[in-house]
């Protein structure tokens, strides 16, 4: 098993490695700053095991997950209440309250060993975020340019209805119904959207929720969508994407 500590405070930082020896477990590497953590996880292999902090010297921790991509196990090692944490204990990330206590420590790396499966989207930052009443600092993308003849267009965001694709080739609509290309791919607009405001309903249309004036029911356990000034394809939420989209809503 490999490990990593990931803690602001050097003396806790140090005392956790000296519990995690004691137990068998060796951790070489201690980081001690969402830039610090970046840096490494961006340039070595994840580990199976990180300890994180909440807080860290430059940020919160949840700020390292916007990113790097980590598929790591986590235990966070913290100081705020238990009974707050309680809250996502059931998404199966554990978590130690300061001062650690070494059998609690022991109990948390014998729930790793005995029922944790690598898998990335056990760490739900957002959720996390969202309970310990953090806000994210990441930023999205507020307008857009597109060419129209020799001039330059400047679209805002609150102006969009969606983002279509047709042809290979990818394109703003405005609530207005004006079409304009847009030399990107929804893959890459995604992760640029505020998701509270934009959702991809399917392969082909990410939506703007103050778009939306009507939900009709579809074949196929799907909807159909009708958003302002689109008036050129349907715009259907896939299958697949009707559960995360009816949760999206109520967000």
């Amino acid at each position: 098993m490999t490990a990593i500590i990931i803690e602001d405070e050097r003396p806790a930082a140090r005392r956790l490695q000296r519990m995690l020896g004691r137990i068998g477990l060796e951790t070489d590497v201690m980081l001690h700053s969402v830039a610090e953590a970046v840096n490494w996880l961006s340039a070595n292999k994840d580990p199976d095991l990180i300890f994180l902090d909440i807080q860290l010297s430059d940020g919160v921790s949840f700020e390292i997950f916007e990113h790097v991509k980590v598929q790591s196990a986590i235990i966070f090692t913290t100081a705020y209440d238990e009974y707050a944490l309680q809250a996502f204990k059931v998404n199966s990330i554990d978590y130690l309250l300061k001062p650690i206590d070494e059998e609690e420590l022991k109990a948390a790396i014998e729930k790793y060993q005995t029922n944790f499966e690598k898998r990335s989207e056990q760490v739900e930052v957002g959720k996390l975020q969202e309970l310990l009443g953090f806000k994210s600092s990441k930023t999205y993308r507020n307008r857009f340019t597109t060419q129209v003849g020799q001039h330059l267009k400047l679209i805002n965001t609150s102006e969009i209805s969606c983002f279509y694709s047709e042809n290979k080739a990818t394109y703003i609509q405005s609530q207005g119904g004006r079409n304009y290309l847009l030399d990107q791919s929804l893959e890459n607009l995604e992760k640029e959207l505020d998701p509270e405001v934009f959702f991809r309903v399917s392969r082909k249309h990410i939506i703007n929720i103050r778009a939306i004036e009507d939900i009709i029911s579809y074949t196929n356990s799907r909807l159909e969508l009708k958003l302002a000034g689109h008036t050129d394809s349907q715009v259907i939420v896939s299958r697949e994407r009707v559960k995360d989209f009816k949760t999206w809503l109520e967000h």
